[in-house]
């Protein structure tokens, strides 16, 4: 599956700093020191109701990871997949009308519109879960081979018992973990599992639903965890540097994740560290597919809005926030897209060298991107009222804006 075209990423001066960030493990601050090649994976979209604001502003976030890194002069090998089957996406189809594979297709392929509008770097490997399938089987086959794995009526559910790190993701009690499965997709009441909270890896093929061969698995389909396990598996390896997506992934989907291939391999750990970003509101409420308070990216571009303008509200927010879309979150970004605009398209201003080390540091100290608008700010209204005569400040401020932030003056 192909991803979307890369926008340029200017070089700047100087060196970029290592970042600092929120380990949700280990719960506080962890220093990343990935060597020459960053290594990330970013859960990607179950594709129907894309490009959402939430959406946006969890590939926002990893987004700047790779900003951040490519600014230390590092390479980034960076890996998202696309869960174009499994259960909410059948089921919207179903209740729409649409032919499953044309909704995946059809949102897919928005998705791959909006993101080089929000100038989002592409991941190397873009991967759908049906095509991951012929890597997958070989893995759940491993697992049950192993007694990591049991069969249940047809279908093959992961022990988490085979992990002894089981739990260090999310560092939530059980009974915690019971009621998120519950709601996040899983079956803890199933009888004949062995413990609530087993995953299931391969689920036997349904009348009606699509289906494929699995080998000594007969025919069926994957479970959600064990797709990102292959694809992350097969591309990046164990111990890669930062495992991302949106704080509800957090579990069950990460947890589960990490102990599939911890089991698998007998390494430790999956991911070096766990990024999660906040959730996006809208009237109140988290956004998300199943209330349908969505705003579109596709949507507010139609509407005339400026990507850049949306990356900047985006950017507003610190990205662990849990936050609230508004009219005035909008209209605020566009009048700062304004004045920075206005700023950079004069022959000379104020120096910016200090400027640009300020943005650096805003985003190695987790990714403070609003504390780094903030000095775009200040350096635009020493432009407005007394100006200067640096006549390379204005376009190395759109070229530091550009790099580090991702937003086109």
């Amino acid at each position: 599956m192909y991803a979307w075209p890369a926008s340029e990423v200017p070089a700047l001066p100087g060196e970029g700093r290592d970042l600092q960030i929120h380990d949700t493990a280990t719960q506080g601050t962890i220093t990343l020191d990935p060597g020459p090649v960053a290594r990330i994976y970013v859960c990607g979209i179950t594709p129907y109701d894309a490009t959402h604001m939430g959406h946006a502003a969890t590939y926002n976030a990893f987004d700047l990871v790779q900003r951040v890194w490519l600014d230390t002069k590092r390479q980034v090998h960076y890996v998202q997949n696309v869960t174009d089957v499994d259960d909410p996406l059948l089921e919207r189809a179903i209740r729409d009308g649409h032919d499953w594979t044309e909704l995946a297709e059809r949102e897919t392929a928005l998705f791959r519109e909006d993101m080089p509008a929000l100038r989002m770097l592409p991941p190397q490997h873009y991967i759908g879960a049906v095509e991951a399938i012929p890597g997958i089987v070989p893995l759940v086959e491993r697992l049950r081979d192993a007694g990591a794995a049991y069969e249940l009526e047809g279908d093959v559910y992961f022990s988490v018992e085979a992990d002894p790190h089981f739990g260090e993701v999310s560092n939530l009690d059980a009974e915690a973990m019971r009621l998120l499965s519950a709601e996040r997709g899983g079956d803890p009441d199933r009888p004949g599992k062995k413990n609530p909270l087993d995953p299931m890896l391969w689920m036997s093929a349904r009348e009606g639903e699509p289906s494929w061969d699995g080998g000594t698995l007969g025919r069926g389909r994957p479970g959600w965890h064990i797709e990102c396990v292959a694809i992350a598996l097969d591309h990046l390896g164990m111990g890669f540097d930062v495992q991302g997506g949106g704080s509800d992934l957090t579990f069950p989907h990460h947890e589960m994740g990490a102990s599939h291939a911890q089991a698998l391999t007998g390494e430790y750990p999956f991911a070096k560290a766990y990024v999660h970003a906040g959730m996006v509101a809208l009237n109140g409420e988290k956004m998300s597919k199943s209330k349908g308070n969505l705003v579109f990216v596709s949507k507010l571009r139609r509407d005339g809005v400026d990507p850049a303008a949306i990356r900047l509200a985006l950017l507003s927010h610190h990205y662990r926030a849990d936050w609230e879309w508004t009219d005035a979150v909008l209209e605020e970004a566009q009048q700062r897209l304004g004045r920075w605009r206005a700023a950079v398209s004069r022959p000379d201003g104020p120096s910016a060298d200090d400027l640009v080390e300020e943005i650096r540091e805003a985003l190695a100290n987790d990714l403070d991107a609003p504390a780094a608008l903030l000095a775009v700010d200040r350096w635009a209204a020493l432009q407005e009222s007394d100006g200067g005569t640096d006549e390379g400040a204005p376009g190395l401020v759109s070229r530091a804006v550009d790099a580090l932030l991702g937003v086109a003056l």
